[in-house]
């Protein structure tokens, strides 16, 4: 079996070493070299052909972003960002993601021994996924939404969707982040509401749900417990914390819950589905996009069996087709659709 060739790219000798030695230990992995610099890592690249690269997000003598943009302009390849749980950390990770990584892991804490199991098995899983990544070359990143404070909905559809009675449900995982920004990007300003789950670490949170409210009409905003669920809106739950759909009379609201991780997730999708097809039934939609492992297959079998209409984005498109194949399998998904087309079909769904 050949393993996957890995390069370690940090400007800590320190981090070189214990990721090293991490990813060294499943039987899988080969770490073919280690660089201490972009530079370095673009020689070693050319020499040693690594199937993955990890890659810290703040780096030496070049900016990691712009290792990135160029190593995807011009060599495209699977990349796993490490990234520090911080403001800036978050920012640039999710500009990495936005520029072709294919998913990130955070910094490991370099003399804790509690918890390196953990994080060994999480950057392991990531860069054996990474490895069978659809990578693509860099394109132009769609520019910002502007939204202009006296701007009027087209009538024939702002009368569509000034209802409650329809809501749409999406989980993501690796390359879930931009999956999202694509959807979001396309829905009409008063499309029915969106709740939306995507495994992300609790400092990312706020500045990813930030960064969809620029590049959407919607308006997308952190869920907030007990609140209202509106059309027009797009919810995504707060770092570590469950997004759950409950209803009130004729109406939805947002219940936030800090409870076990569920696939190893928190926030699961699994956990957002289930109590969307409690709550909503026939009413809503689900859909899966990109993302590792089986998170929310089951769930989206549950919205199914509910009456939901059901889809997943297709393998062609998906950076990693790990959670839509898995509900595909399941027999849990209606239909397939390719990442650009997936917003269209979920307002033509809620119609019916």
């Amino acid at each position: 079996m050949n393993r996957c060739k890995v390069l370690v790219v940090d400007d800590s000798a320190v981090v070189r070493q214990l990721l090293s030695e991490l990813l060294a230990r499943d039987p899988e992995i080969e770490v073919v070299g280690t660089a201490a610099d972009p530079l370095l890592a673009r020689e070693k690249i050319k020499r040693l052909n690594p199937d993955v690269l990890t890659l810290d997000v703040e780096m030496p003598r070049m900016d990691g972003l712009a290792f990135l943009e160029n190593l995807m302009r011009l060599r495209p390849m699977p990349v796993v960002m490490v990234s520090s749980l911080t403001g800036r950390g978050a920012d640039i990770t999710l500009q990495a993601l936005a520029l072709g990584a294919v998913d990130f892991v955070t910094k490991p804490k370099v003399g804790l021994a509690q918890g390196l199991g953990d994080y060994a098995e999480e950057i392991t899983d990531k860069v054996k996924t990474a490895a069978r990544a659809r990578v693509r070359p860099l394109i132009a990143a769609a520019a910002p939404v502007i939204r202009l404070a006296n701007a009027q909905a087209a009538p024939a559809v702002a009368n569509r969707f000034r209802t409650t009675d329809r809501l749409i449900a999406i989980g993501a995982s690796a390359g879930g982040t931009e999956a999202i920004r694509c959807v979001l990007e396309r829905m009409p300003p008063d499309a029915p509401a969106i709740v939306l789950t995507q495994h992300i670490p609790a400092s990312f949170s706020r500045p990813f749900v930030d960064r969809l409210d620029k590049h959407s009409a919607m308006l997308v905003r952190e869920a907030r417990d007990g609140e209202m669920i509106l059309p027009g809106h797009a919810y995504l739950p707060p770092g570590d914390h469950h997004l759950r759909v409950v209803r009130d009379g004729a109406r939805w609201r947002c219940r936030l819950d800090a409870g076990p991780p569920v696939n190893r997730h928190r926030p699961a999708v699994d956990v957002l589905f289930r109590s969307v097809a409690q709550a909503a039934g026939s009413n809503a939609v689900g859909a899966i996009l990109t993302g590792m492992g089986d998170d929310g297959a089951r769930g989206l079998l549950e919205l199914r069996q509910a009456g939901a209409a059901t889809l997943v984005q297709d393998e062609a498109t998906s950076v990693v087709w790990g959670m839509p194949g898995a509900a595909v399998r399941m027999g849990a998904a209606q239909e397939q659709w390719p990442l650009d087309a997936i917003a269209e079909r979920l307002i033509t769904l809620t119609r019916e």
